[in-house]
């Protein structure tokens, strides 16, 4: 996988939080920072994924088993006994 430089302005706090938080993981800044970009990237093609599997369910409706047709009206659904 190439790879690319990029640089960042964070606040001092974060990056000190998040060094110590690093150090804790054995792991590194850079590291800790990737993991986190790829969980947010997989969380939002996941979240856009069954997004769009749900819109193509509600487009193709589902089968209640009356064949597309109304059998009983709203009054005698309604209807108080």
């Amino acid at each position: 996988m190439e790879r690319q430089n990029v640089t960042l302005s964070l606040p001092r706090s974060l990056i000190r939080k998040a060094k110590a938080l690093a150090v804790k993981r054995d792991s590194s800044l850079s590291e800790l920072m990737r993991k986190a970009l790829e969980e947010k990237v997989k969380d939002e093609s996941g979240y856009q994924s069954a997004r769009n599997k749900q819109i193509a369910l509600m487009e193709k409706g589902l089968n209640l088993g009356s064949r597309g047709k109304i059998t009983t009206l709203r009054d005698e659904l309604h209807e108080r006994r």
